[in-house]
């Protein structure tokens, strides 16, 4: 491995680390209860999906 993939790999999981860092802190301050501070941690999981979609979604419309 060539210190430009790993340089890459580094800063792709540094900015998914602090999106998700930064998601869940959202999701879990709005949670009106506990098991909705769990669905939101969850959702802070795969936030990506969230922006591919809505992503895709204005791009068709």
């Amino acid at each position: 491995m060539n210190t430009t993939t790993k340089t890459k790999n580094s800063s792709s999981n540094a900015v998914y680390g602090l999106g998700f860092i930064g998601a869940a802190i959202y999701y879990i301050s709005t949670a009106t209860s506990f098991w909705m501070g769990v669905l939101g941690f969850l959702k802070a999981i795969v936030w990506p999906a969230f922006i591919v979609y809505e992503a895709l979604t204005y791009l068709n419309a």
